[in-house]
């Protein structure tokens, strides 16, 4: 009995370490589970990055495949920041932006409109103070001031200069034996003698009041005198009831006989249309337009040139045509600083002429494009500030678009060109400090 007594106490022995040895061997595989899931490196990666998204408002419907790749090029660098372009139709922009901002709402950034127009949003407060923000001294002064209000405060980042010029179908200039002008009067003599031949020598229609603002911008200076009379202005030495001034109104009158017949019902798709269809040899518009006519046409062969005054003088039309900017009641103010610092960048530069075909605000960057290249030498050589654009879009209604108005009605014989630049002069006076001393 105590053999048996004894055997039975060394198996109980043998089975209590088994079981121990069990438990201990349990207890280590969960143990090393659990140590394993928490230190993964996508949980590791979690817990270091916390991802964000952005939204960008535009007016640019037309650029939202050229978006995403500026937005990929940006997430190299920073693939934790998820960016959405998401533009509104160009003439809803504004009121859909404005209503939103008032909401509270809208993008964390947006496109602002240049100059006095997107100052206004500054001063009701929605836009987010950028003073100090990295990569801003890339930048011209000029260039800074399209979203700067008077206290020096930076609201915005430079995109594009936008230039005006007249374009030109280099085909049916060579097939007439037509040379660029480099005078005031070449310029009109070569008008005479396209129309001489049946050939529409402008495309360019009255039915957008915008379009006249702008062709005067091309047009004015070469007549008035450029940038001396632009600083005689912002210096309140002189005003629109000048005879230089009026002079440039009436040769505004004096092109109507060379635009398209029926130019009062034409529109922006109808003038380009005309040009890029090879209907007319000349188009008065805007360096955007570039990618558009050949898209439209690739086989066109464009060609510009700054319009010439009387002594020959040569002047493009220039201003900083838009900056992106922060909303002031952005949740994600720190993401969109990395944003808007990438945009003072080289690299983005560089893609922004290569995909946009556009001038870069960023000095230096050049393009594959010889037109857009020589354009941009112009900018840098032959500039005369828009000044409907850069310093006259207040008063209510705004200078800019009484000008347009009143064009409008100058083109169907309902005012003088005396006239224009009278009422003109009234409005401006009611608002611009230089024309109150």
């Amino acid at each position: 009995m105590k053999g048996g007594s004894a055997g039975m106490r060394q198996k109980s022995k043998w089975l209590l370490l088994l079981l121990l040895l069990l438990v201990v061997g349990l207890v280590g595989c969960n143990t090393n589970e659990k140590i394993t899931t928490s230190t993964t490196p996508d949980n590791e990666e979690k817990s270091k990055t916390e991802e964000v998204s952005l939204t960008i408002g535009s007016w640019r419907t037309e650029d939202v495949a050229k978006y995403e790749k500026v937005i990929a090029l940006f997430n190299e660098q920073h693939p934790d920041i998820h960016v959405s372009f998401n533009p509104t139709k160009n003439t809803e922009y504004n009121t859909v932006l404005n209503t939103a901002l008032q909401a509270g709402e809208g993008p964390d950034i947006f496109h602002l409109r240049p100059y006095a127009a997107g100052l206004k949003l500054a001063e009701a407060g929605y836009v987010e103070k950028i003073n100090g923000l990295n990569g801003l001294s890339v930048f011209p002064e000029e260039a800074l001031k399209a979203s700067r209000d008077d206290q020096g405060n930076q609201y915005g980042v430079p995109i594009n200069l936008s230039s005006t010029q007249f374009f030109y179908n280099k085909k049916i200039f060579k097939d007439n034996n037509l040379e660029i002008p480099t005078t005031w009067d070449e310029f009109m003599a070569l008008n005479d003698q396209l129309l001489e031949k049946g050939i529409t020598p402008i495309a360019m229609g009255t039915k957008e009041g915008w379009l006249l603002s702008l062709l005067h911008g091309i047009v004015g200076p070469a007549v008035y005198g450029g940038n001396d009379f632009y600083q005689a202005v912002l210096g309140g030495e002189k005003d629109f009831t000048d005879a230089k001034f009026i002079e440039s109104i009436q040769v505004m009158n004096d092109l109507k006989k060379y635009f398209p017949a029926n130019s009062e019902g034409l529109g922006m798709d109808d003038i380009r249309t005309l040009f890029a269809l090879e209907d007319a040899a000349m188009f008065p518009l805007g360096s955007w337009e570039i990618p558009v006519v050949l898209e439209m046409n690739p086989d066109i062969d464009l060609g510009y040139f700054p319009i010439p005054s009387k002594e020959g003088n040569k002047t493009v039309t220039t201003w900083v045509d838009g900056s992106f900017a922060i909303n002031a009641n952005s949740k994600n103010k720190e993401a969109a600083k990395v944003f808007l610092e990438f945009l003072t960048t080289k690299e983005f530069g560089e893609l922004f002429v290569k995909e946009f075909s556009m001038i870069s605000a960023i000095p230096g960057i050049t393009s594959d494009d010889v037109l857009l290249n020589d354009i941009s030498h112009s900018t840098a050589n032959e500039a005369t500030p828009y000044m409907w654009v850069t310093n006259f879009t207040g008063g209510d209604p705004t200078t800019k678009s009484l000008l347009e108005s009143e064009l409008q009605g100058m083109y169907l014989g309902q005012v003088t060109p005396e006239e224009v630049a009278a009422k003109i002069q009234e409005n401006a006076k009611t608002w611009f400090t230089p024309f109150q001393k």
